[in-house]
């Protein structure tokens, strides 16, 4: 019997005239926290443009929930990421009903509206790839899509019987976290141009980043977009806008002022108005985003940008065909929607990296390797391997400028590392699969292996945000609860266990490289590293008021090499404490995210030496174990009873 799914040559996928694009539902996820963005872009587009709203759950702009408003329609984005809200920069609104020019509300709070809802009380949202639709409360129709670096909208505002002026604000100041500090704007009164630019805090670490836009306009009211002169224009701050003004000197804007441009275009003699923006986008200057709105969009074409969206799209997704028994159609939706998330991150700033010049691939939004190198990675390796190649280059050219791999960055800016220095499974990934093919894919072995060994061996300044404690892994063996690691300044002694095990599978997947390389010195090196994890081994813990067959494990541990208790059902559903093990410094508890319980399905020789039940609720049992032995069917048997 044919597996379900089946690879297609990529020149083959589309002549059988399939349109996969067509299966994918952009609202899965997109409400009650799930942080889903449902927005235009293009496979691993820098620009994301889409909805925000003024839900607290708003990290990827959009809530599906019709209670929040709307704030604005901004161009970067970010994808089901968690700590603070990512990016969220330079939101456009359209304003339809302002009886004036300066009584136009202009900031975020003042300006947002509700959306126009459906007979069953859902908002009135359309979304395809490469596409995204509303229609707000006030009337207008908006039209979002995108090419790599460049948004484009399409605004259609009513006819003009009541004699409103259809008018475009264009926000500098307010991303996510309205988090902006030394705004800078420019409007060309004969164009309606309007540059700008900000710094910005990240989303998940203490950097900050600059990022930049040019935003340009055409009317429509019959045949292709015309440019027009605005009626009015001016720039707008916390005390409201000032009609004429053309720069930030002109208007009571400080260091951390909202600001922003508000313009008034002529509407159609008759029928709707449409007004289109495109808006380019860079981390490097205003000039570059001008110039990459000019060469991906010249012509203001917005069904062409959209159609070439979909193309890419149905091109990448068309590489896997899908066959579905009849009655079980929500089985595609759900493999296409899936699918299709996994190539909206990393993401690919190349010519948009402002840290230093190179002409390698620069990708940046790794949200963040602890959580995507199990299994994101090893799909692109099957799904996307060009992709995936250049990804790799990519990761290799940041440890050459900033001597350790990526393991958590947005917005070029280092974040927060969970776990281990887990670009190196990612790198060994790539690796072991294609090391006969990495020539002609551009990644030379030799500074692969180079940057795997920086994170084995070199100490950064901050294991908190690159690299690994591998001063301490090495002369312990293990990572002491109580050792106080001074030449890491500011990095946090926390999640010890969690991290040992990471390091441990660092260090297995170095040694997987180190021995198709033929250096068997190092194999041998850096596989016995990897036995370390037996360190953290304690094997006479029980689970309290758990069966008594499951006996040992996973303890941080002292210098003196005695164990430090922490209770199995730590951070499980069945935890008395309800503890959360979320990212802080301060806990000695020595796990991250997972309770002792879980960490004992990470390693399959301790599961072979005796732990067969991993509970992670009072009825679930956990099959991973089993995949880890390579028995999957035995552990999907289980887990379907």
């Amino acid at each position: 019997m044919r597996s379900p799914l089946f690879f297609l040559p990529h020149f083959f996928a589309l002549a059988l005239g399939q349109d996969p694009a067509s299966f994918v539902n952009l609202f899965i996820g997109t409400t009650d926290g799930g942080h889903v963005f449902p927005g235009a872009t293009v496979p691993h587009g820098m620009v994301k443009v889409g909805m925000d709203t003024d839900s607290p759950g708003n990290h990827a702009g959009y809530d599906a929930d019709p209670s929040y408003r709307v704030t604005g329609f901004s161009q970067l984005h970010d994808d089901g990421t968690g700590g603070n809200i990512p990016l969220s920069n330079f939101k456009v609104f359209p304003s339809g009903n302002c009886s004036s020019f300066t009584s136009c509300p202009t900031s975020i709070d003042a300006r947002k509206i509700p959306r126009q809802l459906r007979v069953d009380g859902s908002p009135d949202d359309s979304a395809s790839p490469g596409y995204f639709s509303t229609n707000l409360s006030s009337g207008v129709h908006v039209e979002l899509t995108a090419t790599r670096r460049t948004a484009i909208h399409r605004y259609t505002f009513p006819p003009n019987s009541r004699g409103f002026f259809p008018r475009i604000n264009v926000d500098i100041t307010d991303d996510g976290q309205e988090s902006s500090e030394g705004p800078s704007i420019t409007i060309d009164p004969a164009t309606g141009r309007v540059t700008g630019g900000s710094n910005f805090q990240a989303s998940f670490g203490p950097g900050r980043y600059n990022a930049f836009t040019c935003v340009d306009f055409r009317v429509t009211t019959s045949g292709s977009p015309q440019l027009a002169v605005p009626l009015e224009y001016g720039v707008w701050s916390s005390s409201g806008v000032l009609n004429g003004t053309v720069s930030e000197s002109q208007v009571s804007a400080g260091f951390f002022s909202p600001l922003g441009a508000l313009l008034t275009f002529p509407p159609a003699k008759s029928g709707p108005t449409i007004i289109i923006v495109r808006s380019g986008v860079s981390l490097i200057s205003t000039e570059q985003a001008c110039a990459n709105a000019e060469a991906e969009i010249p012509d203001f074409n917005f069904v062409n940008v959209a159609n070439a969206a979909r193309d890419q799209w149905n091109e990448l997704l068309g590489r896997i065909g899908v066959g579905i028994a009849s009655g079980q159609e929500d089985l595609r939706i759900l493999f296409y929607s899936s699918l299709y998330r996994t190539h909206l991150s990393p993401a690919d700033y190349t010519g948009e990296n402002p840290l230093w010049n190179s002409t390698e691939p620069y990708y940046d939004s790794f949200y963040c390797n602890w959580d995507t190198y199990r299994t994101l990675f090893p799909l692109y390796s099957l799904h996307d391997p060009e992709r995936f190649a250049l990804i790799v280059r990519a990761m290799i050219n940041i440890q050459q400028h900033e001597g350790w791999l990526p393991e958590c960055r947005g917005a070029t800016q280092q974040q927060w590392v969970q776990g281990g220095s887990n670009g190196d499974p990612i790198l060994a990934e790539f690796f072991v699969k294609f090391s006969k093919q990495a020539a002609s894919l551009n990644v030379p072995a030799s500074s692969l292996y180079t940057a795997l060994v920086a994170d084995a061996e070199n100490l950064p300044p901050d294991f908190d945000l690159q690299g690994r404690q591998v001063d301490t892994w090495k002369q312990y063996h293990y990572l002491p609860v109580d050792v106080d690691d001074f030449t890491a300044a500011g990095s946090a002694n926390a999640r010890v266990v969690s991290r040992a095990l990471e390091y441990a599978f660092n260090d297995f997947t170095i040694s997987q490289v180190a021995k198709i390389l033929g250096n068997s010195a190092d194999a041998a090196k850096y596989a016995a590293r990897a036995g370390y994890f037996v360190n953290n081994w304690n094997p006479v813990i029980t689970v309290p008021e758990g069966p008594t067959s499951v006996v040992g494990m996973m303890q941080p541990k002292r210098m003196d090499g005695e164990f430090v208790y922490t209770d199995p059902r730590h951070c499980s559903a069945n935890d008395p404490f309800h503890s959360t093990c979320f990212l802080d410094p301060s806990a000695t508890d020595g796990f991250y995210e997972g309770s002792p319980l879980l960490v004992n399905i990470f390693n399959s020789d301790i599961l072979v030496k005796g732990t067969t039940l991993v509970y992670l609720s009072n009825t679930s049992v956990c099959p991973t174990r089993h995949g880890n032995l390579g028995r999957p069917p035995r552990g999907a048997a289980e887990l379907h009873g």
